[in-house]
């Protein structure tokens, strides 16, 4: 297998992949795209590709648990609906996983840890282990405990540091929205950008609400910072949606395609 992949031909021969998934995409009705993923992830796994995914969906899968009709907006609500999501998603994840005798490894996170030198050793070293074994990571922001000032914000970046972290030969971004285009895509005139260079500016983009349904804290704009600090450090990245996830991984080519700044050669910590 390639530690550096630039087509989306090569993505099949990519040797660890992240992939991130909003919340929009995995609550509410949309949970029922859960074996939809997973079948895909399980297809990569398969073939030998190590898979790490990052998860959001804890606030708005425990939501309706809490008799809550919107995302809560104070803290300590939030928290208590991720306590609550956090173990409801998983076990989801583990239901569908369970047909492709594949086990999940719960990794939670907060800002703080990958800032702390101690702290983001132990993650990076507990991941390797966990994909040394063949345990599928699932990783989200520990919402439970991360304050405001403390939080990534949205799981796009959490995803782009991972993909840092664990030395990723790829990292697909998926939404509810196929690509990136010039504009929203509902209105008219919007083009689809097949693929961004690191030089390019983009300064056609008229950044709208790619990705947010009022469930999530993602947008096109979070998207598009996360992929750029993903190729910077050498990961390239593939931005498309979720019902594209399996195509995606085979190598169609679609969405997307932000190339890597630089080639690399990921380093391994066993």
């Amino acid at each position: 297998m390639s530690d550096s992949i630039t087509t989306h031909a090569e993505v099949p021969s990519a040797r660890r992949v992240v992939v991130k998934v909003g919340s929009s995409s995995v609550s509410g009705a949309n949970a029922a795209q859960i074996p939809i993923l997973v079948d895909a992830l399980a297809a990569a796994h398969a073939r030998g590709t190590e898979v790490i995914l990052v998860s959001s969906g804890a606030i708005a899968t425990g939501m309706p648990y809490l008799r809550l009709d919107g995302r809560p907006t104070d803290l300590a609500t939030q928290q208590a609906a991720a306590a609550v999501g956090q173990n409801v998603l998983i076990f989801r994840y583990q239901e569908s996983l369970d047909r492709h005798r594949i086990v999940a490894g719960q990794v939670l996170l907060t800002a703080g840890d990958l800032e702390n030198a101690a702290h983001r050793t132990n993650a990076q070293r507990a991941m390797e282990r966990l994909l040394a074994l063949r345990i599928l990571p699932i990783v989200n922001e520990n919402d439970t405990v991360a304050t405001h000032e403390i939080r990534f914000g949205d799981n796009d970046r959490l995803a782009a540091l991972v993909a840092e972290l664990v030395g990723a030969d790829l990292l697909l971004l998926l939404s509810d929205v196929d690509a990136l285009y010039t504009r929203p895509p509902h209105e008219p005139g919007a083009e689809r950008i097949e693929v961004v260079t690191p030089d390019d500016p983009l300064e056609s983009i008229e950044f709208g609400g790619i990705g947010f349904t009022g469930v999530g804290t993602g947008g096109a704009r979070t998207k598009v910072s996360a992929a750029r600090f993903a190729a910077a450090a050498g990961t390239p990245v593939l931005l498309t949606s979720t019902e594209h996830v399996a195509d995606a991984l085979a190598g169609v080519e679609l969405g997307t395609w932000f190339a890597a700044e630089t080639a690399r050669t990921p380093t391994r910590t066993r």
